[in-house]
């Protein structure tokens, strides 16, 4: 999906598709990075790398604000990977008097994280609260928990409340679809990928609702996988896309809501490492390419084209970017 605004974009350069059992390749001599087509730039960016990097990153965030204002926040799988990243790199833009929630499992990597923002000078030394909250949002409880912080913390001084829902688990894929047929083990994986989601989403908005002076932005961490299907990735595709849909359907019934499904690229992460254990040996080599090659993103990287589009705030609300889009 375009952002607000864009036009069509065609790109200039000449492709050659070939469709096998994985996904499509792309032979090609140059290319702007302005495919439309998402698996084509997945792949243009597997043989191309460079030629992908994305144009001087302070054209989005030229007309934005400098901070995030006096903010009350939330990041779930705040304890690594990109969600630490978010925590980070968020901290460092709230004004005075913010809180900031930080939810995951682990309990010790979160006070680790904790301690590291407080060197850094965003902790309560900063004006910035630093709150942590050790559940699994596979369990209503977890859920629950996280929306009590919320409703505890509600305030009329806060000008913006944030939700990132980040945590997400990639499943097994290891398998096809077709074994994928005990109904506890699915139920399972959409209750922490899917139905925590919506039901953290409701708890906090529900705990912050629309007021004068509120602005309240919502954001899902997205993948490629949404939008396309990748073979032994039944659950992790299936959990994105309803995501995606789930916070489309959410900008369209809060128009004052802003929303943004925001797909990060390929990360440098444990659930990468994780990604190549898949049976399927196409989808195999692409993940092992993506290594071998250099072509991972950080989390750093990725995370600060998400603050830049979040401070221009020009995006169509609940719309699906892509790190290679901006």
């Amino acid at each position: 999906m375009r952002r607000q605004g864009a036009g069509p974009r065609r790109c200039r350069t000449r492709v050659a598709v070939r469709r096998g059992m994985g996904p499509r390749r792309v032979l090609l001599s140059r290319c702007d990075g302005s495919c439309a087509d998402p698996l084509m730039r997945a792949s243009v960016r597997e043989h191309f790398p460079r030629v992908m990097e994305p144009n001087d990153a302070r054209r989005l965030a030229a007309s934005g604000p400098a901070d995030l204002g006096r903010s009350f926040c939330i990041v779930t799988g705040a304890s690594k990977g990109l969600g630490r990243s978010i925590a980070r790199q968020v901290a460092a833009l709230l004004r005075p008097q913010s809180t900031l929630v930080l939810v995951a499992r682990s309990g010790d990597k979160l006070k680790e994280l904790q301690a590291e923002l407080a060197a850094s000078g965003a902790g309560e030394a900063g004006g910035l609260v630093v709150r942590l909250v050790a559940a699994d949002l596979g369990a209503k409880d977890g859920v629950e928990r996280v929306v009590r912080e919320a409703r505890e913390a509600s305030s009329a001084d806060i000008e913006h409340l944030m939700l990132f829902n980040n945590a997400a688990s990639l499943g097994d894929v290891s398998r096809y679809a077709q074994s994928f047929t005990d109904m506890d083990e699915v139920d399972s994986y959409l209750s922490f990928n899917v139905s925590s989601a919506l039901s953290l989403t409701a708890g906090v908005l529900k705990a912050f609702p629309q007021r004068p002076g509120l602005r309240r932005t919502v954001v899902n961490v997205s993948s490629l996988c949404a939008l396309e299907p990748f073979p032994t990735w039944v659950l992790y595709c299936t959990g994105k896309a309803a995501r995606d849909m789930m916070f489309r359907v959410l900008a369209k019934e809060e128009p004052d809501l802003r929303v943004l499904n925001y797909a990060p690229g390929p990360l440098d992460t444990d659930m990468q490492v994780e990604a190549r254990s898949t049976s399927d040996p196409t989808l195999k080599k692409t993940v092992f390419d993506l290594r071998d090659k250099g072509q991972l993103l950080t989390c750093e990287q990725s995370c600060s084209k998400l603050v830049k589009v979040l401070l221009k705030d020009d995006y169509q609300s609940g719309v699906h970017l892509d790190y290679f889009e901006l």
